[in-house]
């Protein structure tokens, strides 16, 4: 059976994003070959490390860490934001090393946002890093990157689900993944268990006030979400994708990175019940 091409449209989202790798595996195993990959945030996280080759690597290790693993990432010594970023791309670097856009197998491109000249900013070649740091540096949370003179943020503050870079391919099919999708009565991913002493200690030491529920931070990442999601709707309906699989808000929080196993699990599972995936797997295009 021939393989059905596809571009792929990663949406941002915190850690929802993992949920693209279960979503990039199930395309994997059904025939599905992808071409081309536009993200931002998240999505240029997941999307970069697949075009790399790397994912395997990231998802290893990302798999293995908990919260307190995650806190040693975080340097709060940012300008512009609470965290500068340098551990954190430390850590990816040593994943994925020195890899180039144009040298990947697979079409990329992160998008960013110009946060002073207020318009998208599309990577399409140079450092991997580079792009992904740019298209990752979430409002207030990490400090903006600096980028051929620009100061850049997440893409998703301009468009949470960048379809345009894929216009021009010459793919059979274009797939997004919108992680601003309507809420669900309750998260299959919350813990109806309470929280042992031990983490309840360790969360209120090593999380700043403004992090926590109700925070400064809380409050406007919450809202900084809400305003995706409508973007998110309004752009999807002016471009819409040949398949749009959209993934819940409130499936679980910004940060939830310690849930990734049971997030790629949940991108999986998605597809596998998507009517209009198993349509196109299906038949010929």
């Amino acid at each position: 059976m021939t393989k059905k091409t596809i571009s792929l449209v990663l949406g941002s989202g915190g850690a929802r994003g993992i949920v693209h790798i279960g979503i990039i595996k199930w395309l994997e195993e059904h025939n599905y070959e992808i071409q081309s990959i536009s993200g931002c945030s998240m999505g240029a996280l997941v999307g970069g490390f697949y075009a790399a080759g790397k994912l395997d690597a990231y998802v290893e290790w990302l798999e293995t860490i908990d919260i307190l693993d995650m806190l040693k990432l975080l340097d709060f010594k940012g300008s512009g934001g609470f965290v500068s970023g340098e551990k954190l791309m430390q850590k990816l670097h040593s994943l994925v090393g020195d890899a180039k856009i144009e040298d990947l197998d697979i079409k990329f491109t992160a998008v960013a946002t110009d946060i002073d000249a207020q318009k998208e900013v599309w990577i399409n070649n140079g450092s991997l890093l580079d792009a992904i740091r740019a298209s990752i540096s979430l409002p207030l949370f990490f400090t903006p990157f600096k980028y051929q003179g620009k100061r850049l943020v997440d893409g998703g503050v301009l468009n949470p689900v960048p379809i345009a870079p894929t216009f021009h391919d010459s793919t059979e099919l274009t797939i997004s993944v919108n992680l601003g999708g309507e809420s669900i009565g309750k998260s299959p991913l919350q813990e109806d268990k309470p929280q042992n002493s031990i983490q309840k200690i360790i969360n209120k030491i090593s999380i700043p006030d403004s992090f926590t529920e109700g925070g400064m931070y809380s409050v406007a990442n919450k809202s900084f979400e809400a305003m995706q999601s409508s973007i998110a709707k309004m752009k999807l309906a002016a471009y819409p994708s040949d398949i749009e699989l959209d993934i819940p808000i409130n499936l679980c929080g910004t940060f939830e990175f310690n849930k990734a196993k049971e997030l790629i699990e949940y991108g999986y599972n998605f597809c596998q019940q998507s009517v209009e995936l198993k349509e196109y797997h299906g038949k010929s295009i």
